[in-house]
């Protein structure tokens, strides 16, 4: 997988958790701890995004 199609599917991820966090707030039923867990991937999932832009490409 090619460096842009990595990140490229990681900011799908990052969109896709947004959404699922957004839907989990909306919806008193959902345990705070699974909140607080997909914002954690969210979060891992920036990090590794923001890694991958800073990493310098080899040409």
């Amino acid at each position: 997988m090619s460096l842009a199609s990595h990140l490229d599917e990681l900011q799908r991820k990052h969109g896709d958790i947004e959404r699922e966090i957004t839907d989990a707030m909306m919806h008193p039923s959902v345990d705070d701890l699974e909140i607080a867990n997909l914002k954690r991937r969210k979060l891992a999932i920036k990090d590794e995004i923001e890694k991958l832009k800073a990493k310098p490409t080899a040409h």
